[in-house]
């Protein structure tokens, strides 16, 4: 049975009340907007995002807070759903928004899709970081923020792109908003609060390029780049393949090109480790309350990320690991070369391989990476 895609939802009912009574916003004004006539639309404009996929329910779990703020709707459509929280009556509030996110963090979803306008952006921004991949469906006032769709329906084109396995990229977004109260006064204040991790259309060329296809010698250099950045006093897993031996010689370290490396301070440790070997200083590390991280990337044209020349990756080792410190890296020619063909993990362990399947976040250059999927077959 395919892996159910889990899709945080939340709607902001108050967002967006304002605008048709004159008032320029909502924050601290939902109220006065209702005593003005205002309806609720937030609502609508998520249903019309969730209608793009409307062919996809069988394979789609709607996370959400009860009520207003998704599960109505949810039902409404004929989604299948979760309540993880419930909801303030008989109005809600910005709190519920950020307790509803706080569990929605919870839940590993694979994207939080969420109504609303600048300030409900700022809400979830506050909960959320980058911590996970988020998109906006465009329902406020004023959307000076990055994150949203440039329609529902465009973001609901998003998600659908997803879910037919395109090679979707992850880009951090701004998340801006503008001072209301100032705003109201004739004067336009905005700030920036940060960025959130947005799924956008595909970018199948790098920044870097060459003759208008990825130069592989400077992609492989920006990947070996991120990885490093990111590099603390973590035990790294080096797996096999070119693209880990890319980041092994920008460290100037010795690389087992068909073998498994640990380093640790940027520094090598030990070389062409087996499986048992890799266990034991999985353990000790733990013991020491050390994190973890493997590196791996996938065989080119076959999409194979475990199971193919890298078995020292045993299925005890991997559950040592834990499946949120798995890096992949891969260059969008190789991920582009599948075909929207999902990538493959093949352990030997069935339970396991359904429990690493999912939706990742590939390192494909500096600062940059897609969204892919790892099949399941059980």
């Amino acid at each position: 049975m395919k892996k159910q895609f889990r899709l945080g939802l939340m709607i902001n009912p108050l967002a967006g009340l304002g605008g048709s009574v004159a008032l320029k916003g909502s924050d601290g004004i939902a109220t006065e907007a209702l005593k003005r006539g205002a309806e609720p639309k937030a609502h609508l404009r998520m249903q019309q995002a969730l209608s793009v996929l409307s062919d996809y329910k069988e394979c789609i779990t709607l996370v959400t807070a009860s009520g207003v703020m998704g599960e109505d709707l949810a039902k409404q459509m004929g989604f299948d759903c979760e309540v993880v929280y419930q909801t303030s009556m008989p109005q809600t509030s910005a709190k519920d928004s950020k307790s509803l996110v706080a569990e929605l963090i919870e839940q590993k979803l694979d994207l939080l899709l969420f109504a609303g306008g600048d300030g409900t952006a700022r809400d979830v921004f506050s909960v959320v970081g980058e911590s996970m991949p988020v998109l906006g469906v465009p329902a406020g006032v004023k959307i000076h923020s990055g994150v949203y769709g440039v329609t529902p329906h465009a973001a609901g084109l998003v998600v659908k792109m997803l879910l037919e396995g395109e090679l979707v990229s992850l880009m951090s977004a701004d998340v801006m908003d503008i001072d209301e109260v100032a705003f109201r006064q004739g004067t336009v204040r905005a700030k920036r609060y940060g960025e959130m991790l947005v799924p956008a259309e595909p970018r199948y060329v790098q920044a870097v390029k060459m003759g208008g296809k990825e130069s592989d010698e400077l992609v492989l250099a920006d990947i070996a780049a991120e990885v490093i950045e990111n590099m603390d006093d973590e035990l790294f897993i080096m797996g096999s393949g070119s693209t880990v031996a890319a980041v092994m010689e920008e460290l100037t370290l010795d690389n087992t090109l068909l073998g498994v490396d640990l380093i640790q301070e940027q520094g090598l440790i030990a070389q062409d480790v087996t499986a048992k070997q890799l266990a034991e200083y999985i353990r000790r590390a733990q013991e020491h309350q050390q994190v973890v991280k493997l590196v791996i990337t996938l065989i080119g044209g076959q999409g194979h990320i475990l199971g193919r020349g890298n078995q020292q990756l045993s299925p005890e080792v991997i559950r040592l690991v834990g499946k949120e410190n798995i890096l992949l890296v891969a260059t969008k020619t190789k991920l582009k070369a599948l075909e929207g063909r999902p990538l493959i993990v093949d352990s030997g362990d069935e339970a396991l391989d359904h429990d690493l399947s999912g939706y990742y976040q590939v390192i494909t250059g500096y600062h940059d990476y897609v969204m892919y999927q790892v099949a399941d077959f059980a």
